[in-house]
């Protein structure tokens, strides 16, 4: 039953990012080993909605590491079925994390087995484009996994995951599987902390080939600005070159007059799930987790609302009249979030 939540949740969530989004682009999957244990390492710019990313487009089960916290209650079953497996850090309490060894064993079983576990080796997310210092945590797992089962290929993925915007709907995203990085190569290096070590630089090295602006630099603030609607359109390695020489890139559109009248009406029409929305993201001092949780709350509330709408509407009126209100509505709602992008870029 579980096995077909995970995959039932997983291709529902992949067909709602092809309205969600304006395009994902996946690049890097053909080059991923296909009879090995594999660890993904993505970057974490949008909280939860970046493991989806990933689960979403490999088209095998990925076991992913979340924090420990959220584990508990009514949604363990939930959890599971998504297999998802806890991680906990200090701040949890020390006690607490003696249960990361439960884990880690997991993590070795699966990866043993030739499956996939996905880790943020950032440890945290943030909301920006460059890469933070990565932790040895993935490193130090994959290392003692290979000690463990040496006659199975492993291997670290580096994975950039790339929104054309960390805060609106209907943006680009391109998703980018980089170099599968082989573990045996480091293990045989006689002392452990240098082999996590250089796992580390390299792991490194190869998320930042897979992102947009990997380097928090003088330039970065400038640069950022230029990853909007026009420029996220290109192919990744184009967009990157020019993010790098400041070449060739093309000026953002320019917010329409009308744009305040549409996006004004757009909200007045669907005013009661932007409240339901706007509720629940005040409860969220982290505004990294607003990405994700429009994402989530997007799917449910707005199909609710205009199926409210149409019960109460179509005995009084025709079906073709209250399909062309619905379509109004959609419509409405769409403009509202482009116009939005210009106007944030």
């Amino acid at each position: 039953m579980k096995k077909v939540v995970y995959f039932l949740v997983k291709n529902s969530l992949r067909l709602y990012n092809g309205v969600y989004f304006r395009r994902v682009r996946v690049y890097g999957l053909d080059q991923l080993p296909k009879n090995a244990g594999i660890l993904f390492s993505p970057n974490h710019q949008c909280a939860f909605l970046d493991p989806l990313m990933v689960g979403c487009y490999y088209p095998k089960p990925v076991t992913s590491l979340t924090r420990g916290d959220v584990f508990g209650g009514p949604t363990q079953w939930f959890l599971d079925a998504l297999q998802m497996l806890p991680v906990y850090r200090i701040r949890n309490g020390f006690s607490s994390l003696k249960k990361n060894e439960v884990t880690f064993e997991k993590c070795y079983s699966i990866l043993a087995k030739k499956g996939s576990v996905m880790m943020f080796s950032e440890g945290a997310h943030h909301g920006e484009y460059y890469l933070q210092p990565l932790s040895k945590g993935s490193s130090r797992l994959m290392i003692q996994a290979q000690d463990k089962h040496p006659d199975t290929p492993m291997y670290i993925v580096p994975v950039g995951i790339n929104f054309g915007n960390h805060k609106r709907p209907l943006c680009d995203v391109h998703l980018v599987f980089g170099t599968p990085i082989s573990v045996k190569e480091y293990r045989q290096q006689q002392d452990p902390v240098a082999a996590i070590q250089a796992l580390k630089e390299r792991l490194t090295l190869g998320m930042k080939e897979t992102l947009w602006l990997p380097e928090n630099d003088q330039a970065y603030p400038a640069k950022k600005q230029q990853i909007h609607p026009r420029n996220t359109s290109m192919e990744f390695s184009a967009l990157k070159q020019k993010l790098q020489t400041d070449q060739g890139l093309r000026p953002p559109k320019s917010f329409p007059r009308v744009g305040g009248v549409v996006t004004a009406l757009a909200k007045w029409l669907n005013l009661p799930p932007f409240w339901v929305i706007n509720k629940v993201l005040m409860r969220f001092e982290d505004k990294v987790f607003h990405a994700s949780m429009k994402y989530i709350l997007g799917l449910f509330v707005f199909p609710l609302w205009w199926g409210f709408l149409a019960a109460i509407i179509a005995p009084f009126t025709s079906l073709k009249a209250t399909l062309l209100l619905m379509l109004t509505l959609i419509t409405l709602l769409v403009g509202r979030q482009k116009l939005l992008l210009l106007k944030n870029q």
